[in-house]
């Protein structure tokens, strides 16, 4: 599935745009599945809401996003649903788990909507993320680099042909990096998905076909 930007400018900095000098904003862009984006910026230049509007969650904007035929500003929240279910995961900055549930049913609650993994294999990918001790503990009793861990294996337990990761490793260690990183390839290369990882700055924890200055 491939992914088009054209000419993308937030009305929240609308303002802002032509002295940021961005290679995003107001762009045009084609993004092929499979291919690996590093969008870097400082905080406030708006990689959340760009990331947002990617997942069609915003839609405060100029220009247009398309995945393939969807049209993120006109798709209807039924079609929006479904296309988030099979083609687009997300590792949310702010992680939109829920606390009062144990790690185990927060990855539940998302794969056995598709039962595209079994539970047996996100159980081992927790387990890969040091985790398996903290699986039927209460989400809201851990750190928040253990949470993001947990965010990270949610959204690996559905299809997806583009994985979008908003400081996804901003918490974590250089040892959890590494180790998320890994399973994130290993999980990736089934289907050939594309991601698209928004940071602060400049990483190495993936081989990427393309780095943008927000």
């Amino acid at each position: 599935m491939r992914l088009s930007i054209h000419r993308l400018i937030p009305h929240r900095l609308k303002e802002k745009v032509n002295a940021l000098n961005s290679w995003v904003w107001d762009q045009e862009l084609t993004f092929n599945q499979g291919e690996q984006i590093l969008i870097q910026a400082p905080s406030g230049a708006g990689k959340t809401l760009l990331m947002n509007m990617l997942y069609g969650m915003d839609k405060d904007y100029d220009g247009e996003v398309h995945w393939s035929v969807y049209n993120m500003k006109k798709t209807d929240a039924v079609q929006l649903s479904k296309l988030r279910a099979v083609s687009i995961a997300m590792v949310f900055q702010d992680l939109k788990l829920f606390s009062d549930l144990t790690v185990k049913e927060n990855i539940e609650l998302k794969r056995s909507i598709t039962d595209s993994v079994t539970e047996y294999e996100t159980e081992k990918w927790l387990e890969k993320l040091g985790l398996k001790r903290e699986m039927d503990t209460e989400l809201g009793t851990l750190s928040y680099g253990e949470q993001q861990r947990v965010a990270i294996v949610r959204a690996l337990a559905q299809p997806f042909e583009w994985l979008l990761m908003d400081e996804a490793f901003s918490h974590l260690d250089n040892f959890n990096k590494q180790r998320a990183a890994t399973l994130i390839k290993e999980v990736r290369a089934r289907t050939d998905a594309g991601m698209i990882f928004a940071d602060v700055e400049n990483n190495d924890h993936f081989t990427y076909d393309k780095k943008l200055l927000l």
